[in-house]
């Protein structure tokens, strides 16, 4: 009896699961998927393909130790070349966040085994009949056209030779590039459809893509010519959305099980139904997946902000925000959608599990805050599209106000709309935006020096840095290269800086925060060379940055590298005390507390974390109290190397914007911190000595600071402020404990003092009742013009307003002087207003004491620099008071 074939994947994880099985077995390095945020590519606001983190690969710059890999890749489109913002929700097929199968080769198989790997994957695993599929290949490319044709078996009729539009892909305007060959499932002739020879470049709906193969196999020049690559390389994609829409016979993505516990938590919140109203299953789309992508950016460490990778996210949450208005959700919802994405991915993504709280947190409170402007700017726009009847464009002006004041992003005023038939007038926006233009658009451009990228990139190829800083602080090692003001050279004398690769090393490399080792490198023929930092410039390479205070040094010598143990030592505290201290934070704040940056350095720890308002006194207490707790406890510390998902499983901490590999190195201290973590530490915590906290502050929305010192640091800061105290207690002449009672008294006698100094100033001035005793009358007004001595800005301000009151009608000059400098004030009493502007007046008075003033009608100062010529200032307003007679 014959077997039956094994059940075909149907459901969204069986197909993921069963890919990165299929290319294991083909000797492919399963590799866990990258964060959203590219790790070193600043070009790219997101990872937005499979190759992405492959790219340094794939140019040489960097060496791994596979040369096969699979992936199912985390990516987000939604931004420049791949805006399917304003499609998300309209249309079967187009998503902010997908999940992209992928599988690689790095110089090793090409055409042939890509062709077939992916053909046996599809008809074999997924059992898709290849009657229903047809492939296409860039028309210039025979050799993958005669592999589908007579290995694969596929008929001519079902092969496509399509032009460079189609078919050929390039990472940039130069670089490698190749021609592509894409597989497309084929639904039959379209009604619609009034093309007789219809191919998958059409439109219609007939052909829909779900395997892209790149043949990475020439590299461009600036000139536009081509050369074929020494190793041609293999990057395919797959979307695993359109993959499952296709096994489980739906047309639409959101009918797949990927979407449907998404969109049945969307309905029950919203009670409503897909297929009630077109509007409305709109909406439900684009909150289910809206949801999956802000869920995904919070999880791997985006906030919510003005700029950058931040705008997009608050771009994407305020159009499902809206989305759900649309659905009668006039309260935050899409925390609770959230929860069920994490429900669902959780089991493939184990970080949205440990960070559930802090993620849905994060979403409610972005909620909130838009939930109080979106219904005024609704009102606003619904009264603009009201008034644009005959009309088609909207204000960019108003559009504008939307976004700046109401939090409006613009593609969600578009959104809005579209379903009116109208449109905004981009230019006027751009123009009443000026300064404030969201920099999400801006063009992100690398700052990295190309040419020397290139040479750590042949560097990584040729050898790997080995280290071996865990175990010891002094080794012997041969030096492999030397970099002398950014080029490679065999030599280099005293007084020289440079950059030593050797090919072990206990210097440990800047990286997860922690400042790189310094110390010394000595030969046995007399060199010696200062190390002042260490880093990791690409993957698998240590380059040591120093000056040569000592004879020559050569590539190939063997040398023998010192760290220095004191430094270290100090490092190692601070690096021990950061884990404590992050543990202590989310024992005190909660969950939400998450580690958002950390430097840790032998001079102090600073760490960065979420949490939205300032630390009160005795939450630094207790976060203290509990750090020098644990470290008295002395607890061991314990390090072991596992599986990325064995580590998160087993309650490790993973920090946002780390990157990690299939292996990971875990750090614990007893119960209390358990982190992934390729730092150096303490044996035991007992060896952090002393924790303190020296300052606590604020750096961007939702992001705290804490500066922390440890050890002989934190003594030393103790001491000198026990040092201040006892000073200060000399100077008060009391003891230390009665310096607090002192200063408050000290304080309040300042107070009482400073009153009475205003008392006597205004009294030095003149009281208004003696100063009414000089006035003059000019033309039949009240003129009182006279010097105030001793007396500031405020008091004669003060001093006018009083002798005003007290001649009821008139106008009132002040003068005096300080230092040589002259102040002016000068008042005119209501019911003179309209025939005397006292900032006009005050403008000819100044000039006379070489100043300038101005000010309101009934109020005006002015400043000089000729205190001699006062009295000719008030025979000046005389003057002027008789000319308008």
């Amino acid at each position: 009896m014959v077997a039956a074939p094994p059940k075909a994947p149907k459901t969204g994880s069986e197909i993921r699961e069963a890919f990165l099985r299929f290319f294991e077995a083909q000797g492919h390095r399963r590799v866990a998927s990258a964060s959203l945020i590219p790790d070193s590519d600043p070009t790219l606001l997101f990872t937005n393909a499979g190759m992405v983190p492959f790219k340094r690969v794939f140019l040489g710059e960097e060496a791994r130790d596979y040369v096969r890999a699979v992936s199912s890749q985390k990516c987000m489109r939604v931004s420049g070349k791949h805006n399917d913002l304003e499609n998300v929700g309209r249309t079967p097929r187009h998503h902010t966040f997908f999940e992209m199968l992928g599988n690689f080769s790095f110089g090793d198989y090409f055409k042939e085994d890509a062709i077939r790997y992916a053909w046996e994957f599809l008809t074999q695993v997924l059992q898709l009949p290849a009657e229903r599929m047809v492939v296409s290949v860039f028309h210039e490319d025979d050799e993958a056209y005669a592999i589908w044709r007579d290995q694969m078996q596929v008929p001519e009729k079902k092969i496509f030779r399509l032009d460079e539009s189609q078919n050929f892909w390039s990472m940039g305007d130069t670089g490698p590039c190749g021609p592509c060959s894409e597989i497309h499932m084929d639904f039959g002739k379209q009604a619609k459809c009034t093309q007789d020879d219809c191919d998958p470049s059409c439109d219609c709906g007939r052909f829909l893509e779900i395997w892209n193969l790149v043949f990475m196999q020439y590299n461009r020049d600036a000139s536009g010519a081509t050369a074929r690559l020494p190793k041609p390389s293999i990057d395919t994609g797959a979307g695993l959305e359109r993959i499952a829409a296709v096994l489980q016979g739906v047309r639409s993505n959101f009918d797949t099980d990927l979407f449907r516990s998404i969109l049945a938590r969307a309905e029950e919140l919203s009670k409503t139904r897909k297929g009630e109203d077109p509007e409305k299953d709109v909406s439900l789309n684009v909150v289910a997946d809206h949801a999956r992508s802000i869920t995904f950016l919070i999880g791997d460490g985006v906030l919510p902000s003005n700029e950058g990778r931040g705008y997009v996210l608050r771009r994407i949450l305020r159009r499902a925000a809206r989305h759900g208005v649309l659905l009668g959700l006039n309260e935050p919802f899409l925390y609770r959608v959230a929860e069920t994405v994490i429900d669902e991915m959780a089991s493939v993504y184990p970080e949205l599990a440990e960070r559930r709280a802090y993620i849905t947190d994060r979403i409610r409170r972005e909620e909130e805050r838009f939930s109080e402007t979106l219904s005024k700017g609704l009102v606003i726009l619904e009264s603009e599209i009201a008034r644009l009847r005959g009309q088609d464009v909207l204000s960019g002006d108003v559009a504008f106000k939307l976004y700046d004041t109401y939090g409006f992003p613009l593609d969600l005023t578009e959104d809005i709309l579209r379903g009116h038939s109208l449109r905004v007038d981009h230019a006027g926006f751009e123009s009443a935006m000026q300064e404030q233009r969201t920099r999400a658009r801006a063009a992100w451009k690398g700052s990295g020096d190309t040419s020397i990228d290139e040479v750590y990139g042949r560097l990584a190829a040729d050898f790997k840095t080995n280290f071996h800083g865990y175990e010891t602080l002094e080794l012997m090692s041969s030096l492999k290269a030397v970099l002398k003001n950014g080029e490679l050279v065999n030599a280099a004398s005293v007084g020289d800086k440079v950059e030593l690769f050797f090919l072990d090393t206990p210097f440990y490399a800047e990286s997860g925060g922690q400042l790189g080792d310094a110390g010394r490198v000595t030969t046995a023929a007399g060199a010696r060379v200062r190390i002042d930092s260490t880093k990791k410039p690409v993957e698998g390479l240590v380059s040591h940055f120093g000056v040569i205070e000592a004879g020559t040094i050569r590539v190939d010598e063997d040398a023998t590298l010192s760290v220095d143990r004191a430094t270290r030592a100090a490092t190692v505290r601070n690096h021990s005390g950061t884990h404590l201290l992050h543990a202590a934070l989310r024992q005190v704040l909660g969950p939400q507390a998450m580690q958002k940056g950390s430097l840790v350095g032998p001079e102090r720890l600073r760490f960065d974390f979420t949490h939205d308002q300032a630390l009160t006194d005795v939450e630094i207490e207790r976060i203290e109290d509990l750090v020098n707790l644990w470290v008295v406890a002395n607890a061991s510390r314990v390090v072991r190397e596992t599986a990325y998902a064995e580590a998160i499983e087993s309650g490790a901490m993973a920090i946002f914007e780390e990157k990690y590999g299939d292996r990971v190195r875990v750090v614990c201290f007893g119960d209390v911190s358990t982190e992934l973590c390729g730092g150096t530490h303490a044996q035991a915590t007992g060896e952090i000595g002393f924790f303190k906290i020296v300052s606590e502050s604020g750096i961007a929305a939702g992001v705290r600071r804490i500066e922390a010192l440890t050890g002989a640091g934190a003594v030393a800061h103790a001491r000198a402020q026990e040092q201040k105290l006892r000073e200060t207690a000399s100077l008060l002449k009391v003891s230390q404990h009665e310096v607090v009672s002192r200063v408050e008294k000290l304080l309040q006698e300042r107070k009482s003092a400073q009153k009475e100094i205003e008392t006597l100033r205004r009294s030095g001035g003149g009281a208004p009742r003696e100063l009414a005793a000089d006035v003059k009358e000019i033309a039949g007004i009240k003129v009182l013009a006279t010097r105030a001595p001793g007396a500031d800005a405020k008091v004669l301000r003060d001093l006018v307003d009083e002798c005003r009151n007290r001649i009821q009608s008139g106008i009132v000059l002040l003068a005096a002087e300080s230092d040589g400098k002259v102040a002016i004030a000068l008042g005119v009493t209501p019911d003179l207003k309209g025939r005397y502007h006292a900032g006009e007046l005050i403008r000819e008075i100044a000039e006379i004491v070489g100043g300038k003033g101005g000010g309101r009608p009934d109020f005006a100062q002015a400043g000089g620099s000729d205190a001699s010529q006062i009295d000719a200032a008030i025979e000046k307003l005389y003057h002027l008071v008789e000319a308008a007679r």
